[in-house]
């Protein structure tokens, strides 16, 4: 970045947007699950590239906004501190963000998750405004914790005989969070599309006087054509013309990338407090307002992958941790850590999630027993008690996005609570609810999405398609199946039914007996499912039973302690595999941790691969 260089016709001045997305809590750079510092992760880091810029920015008579677009406010255990303690003095992630003097906020899907009073509760001591454009109240009584835009204004220090610049900022996130939180937010408020309202939004800021106007969208990259209400909008939202700046997030993705060129200045800064996203904006006074003549957008990492030794992927720290931060936090560290220490049981085999897409993952068959361990004595003399239970879930840490660091990873012996959030990062409770047979299949089917089609007698294909999320592949435990990859899938990630005459899932038994279409079940299941994550319509459909309020964690660490009955599902026989196809040979990338259980694999059909560039283990799979 430059300074200005000034005319004798016109003024010029820089903005510097400082751009923080999908934080989930995660605010020193510590692993609370394995207890131990992670150099990958925390606003703690990202601190110091914000001190940084700043300075930059101040030496070239540029002004700096710092904001943060959303999934920040809850996430990780330190954030849970609040939650336990209902004391609002205790609020570590609205402390992080007042030490750094964040100048604004965006909300985004996951800020929800505990509904409108206990966000109300978290908000209450970030000191700058917090905003949320598509989203209202259905009953006027009704008072939201955020406003719908702002306008702020900034003295350009190299144009001193100029109007301030006037900055609007709006804030969207996708529609689809109506449904993801749906048992918090039904009833209470609505949401409206996202370009649409950013498109109304921008237009009244425009009216207001706004030179610049900047966008907190909690959203991915998605494609160009309009669709109402799609969940992934960054091209579109670009493509109106009507805004100045854009910060993406949601998908953790990282922009600016050549790969996925965007139409106006876009950072996306990763997540967990990975990258700090930079947009700086050259403004013009052009007689009666300021005007944007030139943008550039880059993001700075907190780490980085390196070569080291012949081994690929190391991990490289590139700043250090802000001493101010850690200082502040230091006392909600240490109760965090103590409260993650509390014994819970023992586990005789190791708990990891490594080869969860190969089907081999104990410990979200340990998830499955306690769910249906927890439900059973809640089915007796209702409806269900006669009807067989199954129990689905789905991985919480699996690699992908978030690094090769983030499996779950529970070794033989003693285990904390630190180790019970780890299977299970996610604070959901649990539901039960009753479908048949045919329901039961489509819901396996959408599962079965995540998988690429694979052209049987091929080798060196992905096995997983990066366009879904790994905590939508649900495993029912209960029944046995087997998944067929050469058929193409049967939904599509939105839960469109996009190939009608296509079935991945064969051979679906229920005591070695073939599931018929009316037989009827009953399912533990999350809350996140049953409200809408992942778009299962199926399970959104079925029949819900009501049972006494319960988080999935609390299930696991009673069944660990022995509160609850061993479950029968113990005994059953592993859900699924993937279905045979001789001289056909995928790859699936893993954590590097998975080497001390290879053991776990048959050597016979799996091989490894080497080592990616950003730190994953390949893995050969024969089917």
């Amino acid at each position: 970045m430059t300074g200005p260089n000034q005319t004798e016709d016109n003024k010029v001045g820089s903005l510097r947007i400082l751009a923080t997305t999908d934080l989930h809590a995660n605010l020193l750079s510590y692993d609370y699950y394995a207890d131990k510092p992670d150099p990958a992760q925390g606003l703690s880091r990202v601190a110091t590239l914000i001190a940084q810029a700043r300075h930059e920015a101040a030496e070239n008579g540029a002004i700096t906004l710092l904001l943060d677009n959303g999934d920040s406010i809850f996430g990780t255990p330190i954030a849970e501190r609040p939650l336990e303690l209902s004391d609002v003095r205790h609020a570590p992630v609205a402390r992080a963000f007042d030490l750094l003097s964040y100048d604004a906020i965006g909300l985004g899907n996951h800020d929800f998750d505990f509904g409108l009073d206990q966000l109300r509760q978290a908000l209450l001591r970030i000191s700058c405004p917090v905003l949320c454009s598509n989203m209202r109240a259905l009953d006027p009584q009704l008072s939201l914790p955020f406003s719908q835009s702002i306008v702020l204004e900034r003295e350009l220090p190299d144009a001193p005989d100029t109007p301030p610049l006037r900055i609007g900022l709006l804030s969207v996130l996708p529609m689809q969070t109506l449904k993801w939180a749906a048992h918090q937010l039904q009833g209470k408020v609505t949401i409206n599309d996202m370009v649409q309202s950013a498109r109304d939004h921008a237009a009244v800021l425009r009216e207001q006087g706004c030179d610049v106007i900047v966008a907190l969208a909690h959203t991915g990259i998605g494609e160009g054509n309009a669709t109402y209400g799609t969940e992934n909008a960054l091209h579109q939202l670009a493509n109106l013309g009507v805004l100045d700046a854009i910060v993406g997030g949601h998908t953790h993705l990282t922009l600016p990338d050549p790969r996925h060129p965007v139409s106006a200045p876009v950072v996306m800064p990763g997540a967990h407090g990975s990258h700090l996203g930079v947009i700086d904006l050259r403004v013009t006074w052009n007689a009666d307002h300021w005007a944007v003549t030139k943008a550039t957008s880059t993001l700075r990492p907190i780490a980085r992958r390196r070569t080291i030794g012949g081994a690929g992927g190391v991990l490289t720290p590139l700043v250090e941790e802000d001493p101010a931060m850690v200082a502040a936090l230091a006392e909600d560290h240490a109760e965090t850590r103590t409260r993650m220490a509390q014994p819970v049981g023992r586990t005789s085999q190791p708990l990891h999630s490594y080869f969860t897409f190969l089907g081999r993952d104990q410990a979200l068959a340990l998830v499955a027993w306690a769910q249906a361990a927890a439900v059973r004595p809640a089915l007796t003399d209702t409806v269900a008690s006669n009807l067989p239970l199954l129990s689905a879930t789905a991985p919480g840490k699996f690699g992908a996005r978030s690094g090769p660091s983030n499996y779950t990873d529970v070794p033989i012996g003693q285990m904390y609570m630190r180790h019970v959030v780890d299977i299970q990062p996610f604070p959901n409770e649990l539901r039960t609810v009753v479908l048949d047979g045919a329901q039961l299949r489509d819901w396996l089917e959408m599962s079965a999405g995540l998988f690429n089609q694979i052209a049987p007698g091929t080798s060196g294909s992905s096995l997983l398609d990066e366009d879904r999320a790994g905590h939508h592949f649900d495993v029912i435990f209960g029944v046995q199946y087997d998944i067929d990859v050469s058929a193409p899938a049967r939904f599509a990630s939105d839960g469109e039914l996009s190939n009608p005459d296509s079935y991945r899932v064969r051979n679906l038994r229920w005591k070695g007996a073939p599931v018929r279409d009316n037989q009827h079940f009953a399912v533990a299941v999350s809350s996140y499912r049953i409200g809408g994550g992942g778009n299962f319509a199926m399970a959104q459909a079925a029949t819900p039973l009501p049972i006494p309020p319960l988080r999935v964690r609390d299930a696991i660490r009673d069944y660990v302690a022995g509160r609850l009955d061993r479950d029968p599902l113990e005994h059953a026989p592993p859900p699924w595999r993937l279905f045979s196809h001789p001289s056909t040979e995928v790859e699936i990338f893993t954590g590097p941790g998975a080497r001390a259980y290879l053991t776990d694999l048959d050597p016979s059909r799996h091989s490894l691969h080497g080592t990616t560039p950003d730190g994953f283990l390949r893995i050969g799979v024969k089917l």
